[in-house]
């Protein structure tokens, strides 16, 4: 690891070297470019510098170790030194860990009411609430795609975009079943009630290009047919293209240029392609949504929010915080920041291994 960390804050020295250089500086796109590489590195950089300067510090501290006037002293830096270095080394490796590719995505964020009638509507309605405030805070952009209310202000659906940096990377954790027990306003005998909603976070979903090689294409000319004169009868300037992985096949005859009618046919054969494909993207994400969410049952949550005792518990690490109206009110970062540490810490320990 050490040696990978010193090949990469030598490459961060030098695209810093290449910042101040003419050929890149006056180039806005090589600067661009060049930057957000810096900008990438920064933090992992910063940490092995960190690790580094703890180190020397634990090096000189063994040496002073060998004066007896300043031994009990130097114990105690080369202590705190190691301890600094092993909590550089551990943002290291948390630094190297491969991130996920849809980190950076905005997200496509849908809740639904499950079990529980009205009171699962309007608990919806306060979740969809509290991802807005912390959209907020967090000064991302929320926008409303569709939104099914009820009569009493509750949601039965609704489907949202965040637009933000590193949305999808704090939102993802929040797919799945989240429980409620409360007292319904209209409960008169005082009893609580247990309701669901369910929530499915997606990346949001990039426009598709395609790279059509020519040996997928089958291209055959032909006469074109119907009427049309002297031209129809006697030259070969009809397209046909058969896309050989999919059997997609496109025909242009409307031009008199065989090459106008190949571009045409070409531009058709790649709006087939592409809708194929957004078709089986979409595909893909609705089986993401239905995986995420499961059946909506009350056994398959994965937090639960109890208004009686102002609890909110993430049953998949056993966190329980005591500030329900505060986390209702956006404020996510402890709970966000606890799943996030616990994939995290799944992760290193699979590098371990």
């Amino acid at each position: 690891m050490i040696e990978k960390l010193q090949t990469i804050a030598e490459k961060y020295a030098s695209l810093e070297s290449d910042m101040a250089t003419p050929g890149v500086y006056n180039d806005m796109t090589a600067l661009t470019r060049v930057s957000k590489e810096v900008k990438e590195l920064t933090p992992l950089v910063e940490a092995y510098r960190a690790y580094q300067a703890a180190k020397t510090a634990a090096a000189d501290a063994d040496a002073l170790m060998a004066d007896p006037e300043f031994r009990e002293m130097a114990r105690e830096e080369r202590e705190s030194a190691l301890a600094l270095m092993d909590e550089w080394e551990r943002k290291c490796k948390l630094l190297l860990l491969p991130g996920d590719p849809n980190d950076s995505k905005n997200v496509v964020v849908e809740i639904r009411g499950g079990v529980g009638g009205e009171e699962s509507a309007l608990f919806a309605h306060s979740l969809f609430r509290m991802y807005s405030m912390y959209a907020e805070g967090k000064r991302w952009k929320v926008e409303i795609s569709n939104l099914n209310e009820t009569e009493l202000g509750g949601i039965k659906e609704c489907e949202f975009i965040v637009e933000g940096d590193g949305a999808y990377s704090k939102l993802k954790f929040e797919s799945g079943v989240h429980r409620v027990q409360r007292v319904p306003d209209t409960e008169t005998s005082g009893r609580i009630h247990t309701s669901t909603v369910t929530v499915a976070v997606l990346p949001e979903a990039e426009e598709v290009e395609f790279d059509i090689k020519e040996s997928d294409l089958k291209i055959d000319t032909f006469r074109a047919s119907g009427a049309g004169g002297q031209h129809v009868n006697r030259t070969d300037s009809a397209i046909r293209i058969t896309h050989l992985p999919t059997g997609v096949v496109v025909e242009c005859q409307d031009e008199r240029s065989q090459y106008k009618n190949r571009d045409r046919a070409m531009k058709v054969l790649r709006s087939k392609l592409l809708e194929a494909e957004r078709e089986k993207q979409t595909a893909a994400i609705a089986a993401e949504r239905r995986s995420q969410v499961g059946t909506g049952s009350r056994n398959e949550r994965i937090r639960t929010y109890n208004f009686p005792q102002g609890r909110v518990t993430d049953h998949r690490i056993g966190l329980t915080l005591y500030k329900i109206e505060s986390i209702l009110n956006g404020d996510l970062d402890e709970v966000v920041d606890a799943l996030r540490a616990a994939a995290q810490a799944e992760q290193l320990a699979a590098v371990d291994e």
